[in-house]
């Protein structure tokens, strides 16, 4: 008598990863559906020869929706969606695979695999001119003022020039790469009467104004790894006659009178003679009486 014996195989080996932590730099700037582990990384194997079901989640709150996994079958994780720094930073993502579908009710094995995931600030932003106004919620587009100042004609100044609201000043607001920035004068400058320090952003004089006209000056802040990172930014430098001396008021005391009741806008009138309205004068020894 012939028998035939057939072993059936019993479900009873968990899945197994190479490894079980995992983790990854990702630079801010990854193009959306790049391969961020790849399949080879992330497969298990199971003695049991069963078909593997992978299945990706993520711990870290508001961190959902950034990478995936190809398919049930398929553990490649890779990235969803566009990156920004400054929303994410890390995240913790958990791999399973599992012997049986998830919905299976059968006896099912499971092993887990953490992923570490850093997200590295990318080059991304051109250099802002403070101080600035953020114009979206999200805090990545700052715009700045334009820079005043002034000038007295015919007068070299030998200092750096004081501007409103501040000196020219322009950071990198990819601020873990802090790039060093340069400044130039790209516009504006007639006869070439004003310099710029390339280093510092003060703004100086080459020689006297010698006309009243103003200047509205084109400032350029651009990073040295790369000059295609830039911003512009207006300076106008009014041109006007030398003060020097101060106004002063011709009296040092004012005094009227009002009677109780006028209507509002009626004149104060003077003490010493309530017929004439209280005049407050006052002058300016640059300005001679013509």
């Amino acid at each position: 008598l012939q028998i035939i014996v057939t072993i059936v195989n019993v479900n009873d080996n968990s899945p197994v990863f190479k490894q079980t932590n995992f983790t990854q730099i990702v630079p801010e700037d990854t193009k959306v559906n790049a391969t961020i582990i790849s399949r080879e990384d992330l497969s298990a194997t199971d003695a049991d020869l069963d078909t593997i079901y992978y299945e990706l989640t993520t711990r870290v709150p508001d961190t959902d929706g950034y990478f995936a996994i190809k398919g049930v079958n398929n553990p490649e994780i890779y990235l969803r969606k566009a990156l920004d720094y400054d929303k994410i930073k890390f995240t913790t993502l958990l791999l399973y695979a599992r012997d049986r579908p998830v919905d299976s009710t059968d006896t099912t094995y499971t092993a887990t695999a953490t992923i570490s995931i850093s997200i590295e600030q990318a080059d991304t932003k051109p250099p802002w001119f403070l101080p600035c106004t953020f114009i979206n919620t999200d805090n990545n587009i700052c715009i700045s003022s334009p820079y005043t100042g002034r000038v007295n004609i015919s007068e070299k100044s030998t200092t750096p020039l004081t501007l409103e609201p501040g000196p020219i000043y322009a950071i990198d607001p990819d601020y873990t790469l802090n790039e060093k920035i340069v400044y130039s004068i790209v516009g504006g400058d007639t006869d070439e009467v004003f310099s710029v320090d390339a280093d510092t952003g003060n703004l100086t004089m080459n020689k006297a104004a010698t006309s009243s006209d103003p200047f509205l000056l084109q400032v350029m802040a651009s990073q040295v790894n790369n000059i295609q990172k830039y911003s512009v930014v207006s300076v106008e430098i009014k041109v006007i006659n030398k003060s020097d001396y101060a106004p002063y008021f011709e009296s040092e005391i004012y005094r009227g009178t009002v009677s109780v009741g006028l209507a509002p806008g009626s004149f104060v009138l003077e003490a010493d003679t309530p017929s004439k309205p209280l005049m407050i004068t006052a002058a300016d020894d640059d300005f001679t009486d013509v």
